[in-house]
Protein backbone atom coordinates (compact mmCIF):
# COMPACT_ATOMS: atom_id res chain seq x y z
CA UNK A 1 0.00 0.00 0.00
CA UNK A 2 2.85 2.38 1.15
CA UNK A 3 4.56 1.60 -2.19
CA UNK A 4 1.88 2.41 -4.30
CA UNK A 5 1.83 6.20 -3.29
CA UNK A 6 5.55 6.58 -4.09
CA UNK A 7 5.08 7.92 -7.69
CA UNK A 8 2.45 10.50 -5.94
CA UNK A 9 5.24 11.29 -3.66
CA UNK A 10 8.14 12.21 -6.32
CA UNK A 11 5.43 14.26 -8.70
CA UNK A 12 5.12 16.12 -5.17
CA UNK A 13 9.12 17.01 -5.26
CA UNK A 14 8.59 19.74 -7.94
CA UNK A 15 10.77 20.56 -10.43
CA UNK A 16 13.79 20.51 -9.26
CA UNK A 17 13.59 16.65 -8.84
CA UNK A 18 13.00 16.37 -12.32
CA UNK A 19 16.07 18.46 -13.16
CA UNK A 20 18.01 15.57 -10.89
CA UNK A 21 16.76 13.09 -13.01
CA UNK A 22 16.87 14.77 -16.39
CA UNK A 23 20.46 15.25 -15.67
CA UNK A 24 21.41 12.16 -14.41
CA UNK A 25 19.35 10.18 -17.45
CA UNK A 26 21.41 12.79 -19.83
CA UNK A 27 25.12 11.52 -18.19
CA UNK A 28 24.43 7.60 -18.91
CA UNK A 29 23.42 6.26 -22.87
CA UNK A 30 27.40 5.19 -23.37
CA UNK A 31 28.27 8.98 -24.25
CA UNK A 32 32.29 9.60 -22.93
CA UNK A 33 32.59 12.32 -20.80
CA UNK A 34 36.52 13.51 -20.69
CA UNK A 35 38.62 15.06 -17.95
CA UNK A 36 37.45 15.99 -14.80
CA UNK A 37 33.68 15.40 -15.63
CA UNK A 38 33.65 11.84 -14.70
CA UNK A 39 34.07 13.15 -11.08
CA UNK A 40 31.38 15.37 -11.10
CA UNK A 41 29.02 12.65 -12.33
CA UNK A 42 30.00 10.46 -9.81
CA UNK A 43 29.49 13.41 -7.11
CA UNK A 44 25.91 14.06 -8.17
CA UNK A 45 25.40 10.55 -8.30
CA UNK A 46 25.99 10.05 -4.66
CA UNK A 47 24.06 13.17 -3.65
CA UNK A 48 21.20 11.57 -5.44
CA UNK A 49 20.81 8.20 -3.76
CA UNK A 50 21.43 10.00 -0.78
CA UNK A 51 18.81 12.48 -1.52
CA UNK A 52 16.18 9.48 -2.65
CA UNK A 53 17.08 7.67 0.78
CA UNK A 54 15.92 10.87 2.77
CA UNK A 55 12.78 11.42 1.03
CA UNK A 56 11.55 7.78 1.12
CA UNK A 57 13.01 6.64 3.85
CA UNK A 58 10.26 7.94 6.63
CA UNK A 59 7.31 6.27 4.34
CA UNK A 60 9.14 2.74 4.93
CA UNK A 61 10.33 3.58 8.12
CA UNK A 62 6.89 4.72 9.73
CA UNK A 63 3.69 3.98 8.40
CA UNK A 64 1.33 6.62 10.43
CA UNK A 65 3.19 9.26 8.49
CA UNK A 66 1.34 10.86 5.76
CA UNK A 67 2.01 10.83 2.10
CA UNK A 68 2.75 14.54 2.41
CA UNK A 69 4.86 14.74 4.96
CA UNK A 70 7.76 15.62 2.55
CA UNK A 71 5.80 17.73 0.24
CA UNK A 72 6.82 21.45 -0.30
CA UNK A 73 4.03 23.81 0.47
CA UNK A 74 3.05 25.95 -2.22
CA UNK A 75 2.48 29.57 -2.36
CA UNK A 76 -0.27 30.84 -0.43
CA UNK A 77 -2.02 32.05 -3.67
CA UNK A 78 -1.47 29.48 -5.73
CA UNK A 79 -4.24 27.50 -6.90
CA UNK A 80 -6.86 29.67 -4.71
CA UNK A 81 -10.06 31.04 -6.22
CA UNK A 82 -11.82 34.36 -3.73
CA UNK A 83 -13.04 32.74 -0.27
CA UNK A 84 -10.14 30.70 0.00
CA UNK A 85 -11.45 27.93 -2.20
CA UNK A 86 -8.68 25.16 -3.96
CA UNK A 87 -9.01 24.72 -7.29
CA UNK A 88 -8.57 21.50 -9.12
CA UNK A 89 -8.05 18.25 -7.83
CA UNK A 90 -5.10 16.60 -9.25
CA UNK A 91 -3.61 13.15 -9.27
CA UNK A 92 -3.59 13.12 -5.32
CA UNK A 93 -7.15 12.87 -4.51
CA UNK A 94 -6.77 16.56 -3.30
CA UNK A 95 -3.67 15.79 -1.11
CA UNK A 96 -1.91 18.91 -1.74
CA UNK A 97 -4.30 20.73 0.69
CA UNK A 98 -2.25 20.50 3.33
CA UNK A 99 -1.05 24.42 4.64
CA UNK A 100 -3.51 25.83 2.93
CA UNK A 101 -7.28 26.90 4.25
CA UNK A 102 -9.86 24.51 3.67
CA UNK A 103 -13.24 26.01 2.61
CA UNK A 104 -15.96 23.70 4.37
CA UNK A 105 -18.61 26.25 4.53
CA UNK A 106 -19.70 27.74 1.07
CA UNK A 107 -22.52 29.26 2.43
CA UNK A 108 -23.04 33.35 1.90
CA UNK A 109 -23.85 35.05 5.50
CA UNK A 110 -23.20 32.21 7.40
CA UNK A 111 -21.73 32.42 10.46
CA UNK A 112 -19.12 29.66 9.96
CA UNK A 113 -18.12 30.88 6.68
CA UNK A 114 -15.26 32.49 7.55
CA UNK A 115 -13.85 30.21 10.10
CA UNK A 116 -10.13 29.41 10.62
CA UNK A 117 -8.11 26.44 10.12
CA UNK A 118 -8.97 25.35 13.55
CA UNK A 119 -11.89 25.25 15.65
CA UNK A 120 -15.67 24.35 15.71
CA UNK A 121 -18.90 26.46 14.25
CA UNK A 122 -22.53 25.37 13.92
CA UNK A 123 -25.31 27.77 12.41
CA UNK A 124 -28.54 26.84 13.69
CA UNK A 125 -30.26 29.83 12.32
CA UNK A 126 -32.25 27.85 9.48
CA UNK A 127 -35.77 26.84 10.71
CA UNK A 128 -35.16 23.30 8.49
CA UNK A 129 -31.84 22.14 9.67
CA UNK A 130 -28.43 22.30 11.55
CA UNK A 131 -24.95 22.17 9.94
CA UNK A 132 -21.90 22.28 11.73
CA UNK A 133 -18.38 22.45 10.93
CA UNK A 134 -14.62 21.05 12.40
CA UNK A 135 -11.89 22.28 10.82
CA UNK A 136 -8.15 20.77 11.87
CA UNK A 137 -7.02 17.28 13.38
CA UNK A 138 -10.65 15.61 13.15
CA UNK A 139 -10.89 12.29 14.75
CA UNK A 140 -13.86 9.56 14.93
CA UNK A 141 -14.90 8.07 18.66
CA UNK A 142 -17.50 4.72 17.16
CA UNK A 143 -18.16 3.91 20.58
CA UNK A 144 -19.84 8.10 21.42
CA UNK A 145 -20.79 8.65 17.74
CA UNK A 146 -18.52 11.71 18.37
CA UNK A 147 -15.93 13.41 16.29
CA UNK A 148 -12.86 14.87 17.67
CA UNK A 149 -11.20 17.78 17.32
CA UNK A 150 -7.75 17.54 18.43
CA UNK A 151 -5.58 20.67 18.96
CA UNK A 152 -2.56 21.61 16.48
CA UNK A 153 0.83 20.76 17.46
CA UNK A 154 2.59 23.20 19.01
CA UNK A 155 5.32 24.95 17.06
CA UNK A 156 8.88 23.00 17.77
CA UNK A 157 10.27 24.66 21.37
CA UNK A 158 6.69 25.74 22.16
CA UNK A 159 5.54 24.69 25.83
CA UNK A 160 2.55 22.42 25.40
CA UNK A 161 0.64 23.68 28.31
CA UNK A 162 0.42 27.16 26.15
CA UNK A 163 -0.83 25.18 23.08
CA UNK A 164 -3.41 23.10 25.59
CA UNK A 165 -4.45 26.20 26.76
CA UNK A 166 -5.94 27.37 23.59
CA UNK A 167 -8.24 24.81 23.19
CA UNK A 168 -11.84 26.03 24.39
CA UNK A 169 -14.18 22.94 26.27
CA UNK A 170 -16.68 22.62 23.61
CA UNK A 171 -19.24 19.99 22.46
CA UNK A 172 -22.22 20.51 19.83
CA UNK A 173 -25.07 18.04 19.08
CA UNK A 174 -26.31 17.61 15.72
CA UNK A 175 -28.84 15.43 14.13
CA UNK A 176 -28.19 15.40 10.34
CA UNK A 177 -31.39 15.68 8.66
CA UNK A 178 -33.23 18.68 7.33
CA UNK A 179 -36.84 18.32 8.87
CA UNK A 180 -35.60 19.09 12.30
CA UNK A 181 -39.12 20.80 13.08
CA UNK A 182 -40.59 17.41 12.86
CA UNK A 183 -40.20 16.21 16.36
CA UNK A 184 -41.83 12.88 15.94
CA UNK A 185 -38.93 12.20 12.76
CA UNK A 186 -36.39 13.54 14.01
CA UNK A 187 -36.70 11.34 17.30
CA UNK A 188 -35.48 8.07 14.76
CA UNK A 189 -32.43 10.48 13.16
CA UNK A 190 -28.87 9.55 15.19
CA UNK A 191 -27.77 12.41 17.41
CA UNK A 192 -24.20 13.27 16.26
CA UNK A 193 -21.40 14.77 19.19
CA UNK A 194 -19.01 17.44 17.81
CA UNK A 195 -16.68 18.25 20.58
CA UNK A 196 -12.86 19.69 21.33
CA UNK A 197 -10.42 16.53 22.65
CA UNK A 198 -7.61 17.39 24.57
CA UNK A 199 -3.84 16.22 23.78
CA UNK A 200 -3.36 14.15 26.42
CA UNK A 201 -6.91 11.68 24.45
CA UNK A 202 -4.60 11.79 21.30
CA UNK A 203 -3.03 7.92 22.29
CA UNK A 204 -6.51 7.03 22.85
CA UNK A 205 -7.28 8.13 19.17
CA UNK A 206 -4.73 6.99 17.18
CA UNK A 207 -5.45 7.20 13.22
CA UNK A 208 -6.29 3.62 11.85
CA UNK A 209 -7.66 5.26 8.72
CA UNK A 210 -5.99 8.76 7.26
CA UNK A 211 -8.26 10.70 5.27
CA UNK A 212 -7.07 13.82 3.01
CA UNK A 213 -10.33 15.09 2.36
CA UNK A 214 -12.87 16.25 4.91
CA UNK A 215 -16.12 13.85 6.15
CA UNK A 216 -19.86 15.09 5.42
CA UNK A 217 -22.04 14.07 8.02
CA UNK A 218 -25.37 12.93 6.24
CA UNK A 219 -28.31 9.76 6.57
CA UNK A 220 -29.83 7.29 4.91
CA UNK A 221 -32.73 7.28 7.14
CA UNK A 222 -35.65 9.62 7.59
CA UNK A 223 -38.26 9.60 4.74
CA UNK A 224 -35.41 8.91 2.36
CA UNK A 225 -37.14 5.29 1.04
CA UNK A 226 -39.36 8.16 -0.60
CA UNK A 227 -38.06 9.29 -3.73
CA UNK A 228 -39.51 13.04 -3.00
CA UNK A 229 -37.36 12.88 0.00
CA UNK A 230 -34.60 11.19 -0.84
CA UNK A 231 -33.99 14.23 -3.29
CA UNK A 232 -35.31 17.07 -1.38
CA UNK A 233 -34.32 16.01 2.21
CA UNK A 234 -30.87 14.35 0.91
CA UNK A 235 -28.94 14.24 -1.88
CA UNK A 236 -30.11 18.24 -2.98
CA UNK A 237 -29.22 18.77 0.69
CA UNK A 238 -25.62 17.25 0.23
CA UNK A 239 -25.32 18.60 -3.11
CA UNK A 240 -25.42 21.90 -1.59
CA UNK A 241 -23.37 21.85 1.16
CA UNK A 242 -20.31 20.04 -0.47
CA UNK A 243 -20.16 20.74 -4.53
CA UNK A 244 -17.51 23.41 -4.21
CA UNK A 245 -15.35 20.69 -2.88
CA UNK A 246 -15.42 18.75 -6.21
CA UNK A 247 -15.50 15.28 -5.23
CA UNK A 248 -12.76 16.19 -2.32
CA UNK A 249 -14.88 14.98 0.37
CA UNK A 250 -15.56 11.70 2.25
CA UNK A 251 -19.24 10.78 2.80
CA UNK A 252 -19.82 9.52 6.39
CA UNK A 253 -23.22 8.04 6.27
CA UNK A 254 -25.57 6.67 8.91
CA UNK A 255 -28.37 4.78 8.49
CA UNK A 256 -26.23 2.94 5.57
CA UNK A 257 -28.28 -0.10 4.04
CA UNK A 258 -27.51 -1.50 0.91
CA UNK A 259 -30.97 -0.58 -0.79
CA UNK A 260 -29.88 3.14 -0.71
CA UNK A 261 -26.18 2.36 -1.25
CA UNK A 262 -27.65 0.35 -4.55
CA UNK A 263 -30.28 2.71 -5.68
CA UNK A 264 -28.37 6.08 -5.69
CA UNK A 265 -24.94 4.62 -6.92
CA UNK A 266 -24.26 6.84 -9.07
CA UNK A 267 -25.31 10.15 -6.83
CA UNK A 268 -22.58 8.87 -4.05
CA UNK A 269 -20.27 8.78 -6.72
CA UNK A 270 -20.97 11.72 -8.21
CA UNK A 271 -20.50 13.79 -4.57
CA UNK A 272 -17.67 12.08 -3.58
CA UNK A 273 -14.83 9.99 -4.86
CA UNK A 274 -13.82 7.79 -2.00
CA UNK A 275 -15.40 4.98 0.03
CA UNK A 276 -18.52 5.91 1.82
CA UNK A 277 -18.31 5.02 5.70
CA UNK A 278 -20.76 3.47 7.41
CA UNK A 279 -21.00 5.19 10.62
CA UNK A 280 -22.74 3.14 12.75
CA UNK A 281 -21.01 -0.30 11.61
CA UNK A 282 -17.49 1.09 11.14
CA UNK A 283 -15.54 0.82 14.90
CA UNK A 284 -12.46 2.08 13.46
CA UNK A 285 -11.03 5.67 14.03
CA UNK A 286 -11.12 7.61 10.68
CA UNK A 287 -9.16 11.18 10.71
CA UNK A 288 -9.90 14.12 8.63
CA UNK A 289 -8.75 17.50 7.87
CA UNK A 290 -12.16 18.96 8.16
CA UNK A 291 -16.07 17.35 8.74
CA UNK A 292 -19.31 18.88 8.15
CA UNK A 293 -22.26 17.41 10.39
CA UNK A 294 -25.62 18.27 8.50
CA UNK A 295 -26.43 19.68 5.16
CA UNK A 296 -27.97 22.92 3.90
CA UNK A 297 -31.23 23.26 2.21
CA UNK A 298 -32.75 26.05 0.63
CA UNK A 299 -36.33 25.39 0.40
CA UNK A 300 -38.62 22.43 -1.17
CA UNK A 301 -36.93 20.79 -4.41
CA UNK A 302 -34.79 24.63 -4.17
CA UNK A 303 -31.71 26.19 -4.78
CA UNK A 304 -31.05 29.74 -4.27
CA UNK A 305 -28.08 31.28 -6.00
CA UNK A 306 -27.35 34.12 -3.95
CA UNK A 307 -26.97 32.08 -1.22
CA UNK A 308 -23.54 30.31 -2.47
CA UNK A 309 -20.67 31.57 -2.90
CA UNK A 310 -20.68 30.33 -6.14
CA UNK A 311 -24.14 30.88 -7.48
CA UNK A 312 -25.86 27.59 -8.17
CA UNK A 313 -28.64 26.61 -9.56
CA UNK A 314 -31.19 24.06 -9.68
CA UNK A 315 -30.21 23.82 -13.54
CA UNK A 316 -26.46 23.12 -11.94
CA UNK A 317 -28.02 20.23 -9.75
CA UNK A 318 -29.74 19.12 -13.27
CA UNK A 319 -26.34 18.89 -14.45
CA UNK A 320 -24.81 16.94 -11.65
CA UNK A 321 -27.59 14.19 -12.44
CA UNK A 322 -26.97 14.24 -15.99
CA UNK A 323 -23.34 13.49 -15.62
CA UNK A 324 -24.46 11.08 -12.70
CA UNK A 325 -26.74 8.92 -15.49
CA UNK A 326 -26.10 9.80 -18.80
CA UNK A 327 -24.59 6.48 -20.45
CA UNK A 328 -21.34 7.32 -21.85
CA UNK A 329 -22.19 6.12 -25.33
CA UNK A 330 -23.24 8.27 -28.07
CA UNK A 331 -26.86 8.09 -28.56
CA UNK A 332 -27.95 8.33 -32.25
CA UNK A 333 -29.99 11.40 -32.98
CA UNK A 334 -33.65 10.15 -33.23
CA UNK A 335 -35.15 10.43 -37.15
CA UNK A 336 -37.09 13.64 -37.72
CA UNK A 337 -40.78 13.67 -38.48
CA UNK A 338 -42.65 15.66 -40.40
CA UNK A 339 -44.43 17.23 -39.09
CA UNK A 340 -42.66 16.75 -35.24
CA UNK A 341 -44.91 14.77 -33.03
CA UNK A 342 -43.39 15.80 -29.43
CA UNK A 343 -43.05 13.53 -26.82
CA UNK A 344 -45.81 13.01 -23.57
CA UNK A 345 -44.14 10.61 -20.94
CA UNK A 346 -47.41 10.11 -18.45
CA UNK A 347 -46.87 8.19 -15.40
CA UNK A 348 -48.99 5.48 -14.23
CA UNK A 349 -49.17 5.42 -10.45
CA UNK A 350 -50.86 1.99 -8.85
CA UNK A 351 -52.31 1.79 -5.83
CA UNK A 352 -54.28 5.75 -4.72
CA UNK A 353 -54.13 8.93 -6.89
CA UNK A 354 -54.68 6.74 -9.74
CA UNK A 355 -55.93 8.62 -13.42
CA UNK A 356 -58.49 6.00 -13.92
CA UNK A 357 -59.58 6.39 -17.59
CA UNK A 358 -55.98 6.37 -18.00
CA UNK A 359 -56.08 4.57 -21.46
CA UNK A 360 -58.45 7.01 -22.71
CA UNK A 361 -56.59 9.85 -21.69
CA UNK A 362 -53.23 8.15 -23.31
CA UNK A 363 -55.46 7.58 -26.82
CA UNK A 364 -56.50 11.78 -26.31
CA UNK A 365 -52.83 13.01 -26.20
CA UNK A 366 -52.15 10.59 -29.38
CA UNK A 367 -55.14 12.25 -30.98
CA UNK A 368 -53.62 15.69 -30.02
CA UNK A 369 -50.40 14.63 -31.99
CA UNK A 370 -47.90 13.71 -28.72
CA UNK A 371 -46.36 10.17 -29.11
CA UNK A 372 -47.10 8.33 -25.73
CA UNK A 373 -44.86 6.70 -23.55
CA UNK A 374 -46.18 5.41 -20.53
CA UNK A 375 -44.13 5.20 -17.37
CA UNK A 376 -44.82 3.08 -14.84
CA UNK A 377 -43.99 4.18 -11.30
CA UNK A 378 -41.76 2.38 -8.38
CA UNK A 379 -40.97 -0.45 -11.19
CA UNK A 380 -37.52 -1.64 -9.82
CA UNK A 381 -36.05 0.32 -13.03
CA UNK A 382 -32.19 2.14 -12.15
CA UNK A 383 -32.25 5.77 -12.08
CA UNK A 384 -29.91 5.65 -14.95
CA UNK A 385 -32.75 4.61 -17.36
CA UNK A 386 -35.82 6.78 -15.79
CA UNK A 387 -33.16 9.11 -16.25
CA UNK A 388 -33.43 8.71 -19.93
CA UNK A 389 -36.59 7.93 -20.52
CA UNK A 390 -37.69 11.47 -18.22
CA UNK A 391 -35.09 13.29 -20.37
CA UNK A 392 -36.42 12.74 -23.84
CA UNK A 393 -39.75 14.00 -22.95
CA UNK A 394 -41.02 17.18 -24.14
CA UNK A 395 -44.38 17.08 -21.51
CA UNK A 396 -44.34 14.83 -18.26
CA UNK A 397 -47.69 14.19 -16.83
CA UNK A 398 -48.61 12.64 -13.93
CA UNK A 399 -50.88 12.69 -10.64
CA UNK A 400 -49.46 14.49 -7.71
CA UNK A 401 -46.96 11.87 -6.12
CA UNK A 402 -46.89 10.04 -9.57
CA UNK A 403 -42.92 10.47 -9.18
CA UNK A 404 -43.19 13.90 -10.52
CA UNK A 405 -39.61 14.64 -8.68
CA UNK A 406 -38.79 13.20 -11.69
CA UNK A 407 -39.23 16.63 -13.25
CA UNK A 408 -35.48 17.15 -12.55
CA UNK A 409 -34.12 15.01 -15.09
CA UNK A 410 -36.72 17.40 -17.63
CA UNK A 411 -33.97 19.19 -20.29
CA UNK A 412 -33.87 22.73 -18.12
CA UNK A 413 -35.75 25.58 -20.66
CA UNK A 414 -37.28 23.03 -22.96
CA UNK A 415 -39.46 21.05 -20.68
CA UNK A 416 -43.39 21.17 -19.66
CA UNK A 417 -44.67 19.69 -16.12
CA UNK A 418 -48.41 18.90 -16.17
CA UNK A 419 -49.48 17.99 -12.54
CA UNK A 420 -53.03 16.77 -12.04
CA UNK A 421 -53.85 17.88 -8.65
CA UNK A 422 -56.25 15.79 -7.17
CA UNK A 423 -59.62 17.32 -5.00
CA UNK A 424 -58.53 19.23 -1.89
CA UNK A 425 -54.67 19.42 -2.73
CA UNK A 426 -54.20 22.07 -4.94
CA UNK A 427 -51.63 23.85 -2.74
CA UNK A 428 -49.81 20.94 -1.61
CA UNK A 429 -49.38 19.63 -4.93
CA UNK A 430 -48.42 23.66 -6.35
CA UNK A 431 -45.89 23.85 -3.16
CA UNK A 432 -44.49 20.99 -4.42
CA UNK A 433 -42.76 21.57 -7.59
CA UNK A 434 -44.00 24.92 -9.19
CA UNK A 435 -40.93 26.82 -7.78
CA UNK A 436 -38.52 23.79 -8.84
CA UNK A 437 -40.04 24.07 -12.82
CA UNK A 438 -39.35 27.47 -12.58
CA UNK A 439 -36.03 27.85 -10.91
CA UNK A 440 -34.96 25.41 -14.02
CA UNK A 441 -37.06 27.35 -16.99
CA UNK A 442 -39.12 24.60 -16.97
CA UNK A 443 -43.14 25.53 -18.26
CA UNK A 444 -45.40 24.50 -15.35
CA UNK A 445 -49.03 23.63 -15.76
CA UNK A 446 -51.61 22.43 -13.07
CA UNK A 447 -54.82 20.92 -12.99
CA UNK A 448 -57.12 20.71 -10.36
CA UNK A 449 -59.24 18.45 -10.47
CA UNK A 450 -63.07 18.89 -9.94
CA UNK A 451 -65.43 16.92 -7.56
CA UNK A 452 -67.44 14.80 -10.10
CA UNK A 453 -63.87 13.82 -11.44
CA UNK A 454 -62.94 12.34 -7.83
CA UNK A 455 -63.43 9.12 -6.31
CA UNK A 456 -64.25 10.37 -3.38
CA UNK A 457 -68.32 10.92 -5.19
CA UNK A 458 -68.72 7.17 -4.20
CA UNK A 459 -68.10 7.96 -0.71
CA UNK A 460 -69.79 11.25 0.29
CA UNK A 461 -72.85 12.99 -0.17
CA UNK A 462 -72.33 15.65 -2.51
CA UNK A 463 -73.53 17.89 0.14
CA UNK A 464 -70.72 16.84 2.30
CA UNK A 465 -68.32 19.18 3.32
CA UNK A 466 -65.21 17.16 1.99
CA UNK A 467 -66.67 17.64 -1.95
CA UNK A 468 -68.35 20.96 -1.35
CA UNK A 469 -65.63 22.68 0.02
CA UNK A 470 -62.71 21.59 0.97
CA UNK A 471 -60.80 24.21 2.23
CA UNK A 472 -63.62 24.72 4.75
CA UNK A 473 -62.95 20.94 5.59
CA UNK A 474 -58.63 21.22 5.58
CA UNK A 475 -59.57 23.83 8.26
CA UNK A 476 -61.79 22.14 10.62
CA UNK A 477 -59.99 18.37 10.41
CA UNK A 478 -56.10 19.96 9.60
CA UNK A 479 -53.76 17.90 8.12
CA UNK A 480 -55.43 14.46 8.77
CA UNK A 481 -57.88 14.60 6.63
CA UNK A 482 -55.78 15.91 3.53
CA UNK A 483 -53.35 13.00 4.24
CA UNK A 484 -55.62 10.28 5.05
CA UNK A 485 -58.73 11.16 2.48
CA UNK A 486 -57.67 13.94 0.12
CA UNK A 487 -54.04 12.00 -0.56
CA UNK A 488 -55.01 8.49 0.69
CA UNK A 489 -58.21 7.91 -0.16
CA UNK A 490 -58.54 9.24 -3.72
CA UNK A 491 -58.27 8.57 -7.12
CA UNK A 492 -58.97 10.85 -10.12
CA UNK A 493 -60.90 10.56 -13.76
CA UNK A 494 -60.45 12.88 -15.80
CA UNK A 495 -63.26 15.24 -17.67
CA UNK A 496 -61.44 14.21 -21.60
CA UNK A 497 -63.10 17.68 -22.63
CA UNK A 498 -61.29 19.93 -20.24
CA UNK A 499 -57.74 18.02 -19.93
CA UNK A 500 -57.52 18.16 -24.08
CA UNK A 501 -57.52 21.85 -23.88
CA UNK A 502 -54.61 21.61 -21.77
CA UNK A 503 -52.79 19.07 -23.56
CA UNK A 504 -53.65 21.07 -26.87
CA UNK A 505 -51.77 24.15 -25.43
CA UNK A 506 -48.63 22.33 -24.37
CA UNK A 507 -48.58 20.54 -27.53
CA UNK A 508 -48.83 23.79 -29.78
CA UNK A 509 -45.69 24.90 -27.03
CA UNK A 510 -43.60 22.14 -27.73
CA UNK A 511 -43.78 22.52 -31.34
CA UNK A 512 -42.76 25.98 -31.05
CA UNK A 513 -39.16 24.59 -29.71
CA UNK A 514 -36.41 22.28 -30.64
CA UNK A 515 -37.09 18.52 -29.70
CA UNK A 516 -36.08 17.29 -26.21
CA UNK A 517 -33.39 14.69 -26.12
CA UNK A 518 -29.73 13.71 -25.38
Amino acid sequence: MLASKLPDATKGLGAGAMDVEDGSGGVGGGKKVAGRWPGLVHFFFVLTVVMCALVYAPRFLSPTVPVDFLRPQRPSSSGRAAGGQLQGRGEDGGRGNVGRALVLDNQVNSPCASMGGHGICCDRSDFNTDVCFMAGDVRTDAASLSFLLFPPQPPSGTATANANATVAEKEERVQPYTRKWEKQLMAKIHEVRLRAARPDEADAHRCDVRHHAPALVMTAGGYTGNLFHAFNDGFLPAWLTVQHLRRRVVLAVLEYNPWWAGTFRELVSGLSDHLVIDLLRDNRTHCFPGAIVGTRFHGTLSVEPARTRDNRTLVDFHDFLAGAYKDDKSTPEPEKQQPRRPRLGLYSRKGNRMIENEAAVARLAESVGFNVSILATANGAPLSSEYAAVSACDVLVGVHGADLTKLLFLRPGHAALLQVAPLGVPHVARGCYEKATNMMGIHYEQYDAAANESSLVRKYAADDVVLRDPEAATRERGWDLTAHVYLGGQNVTLDLGRFGDVLRKLHSRALRLPAAGP
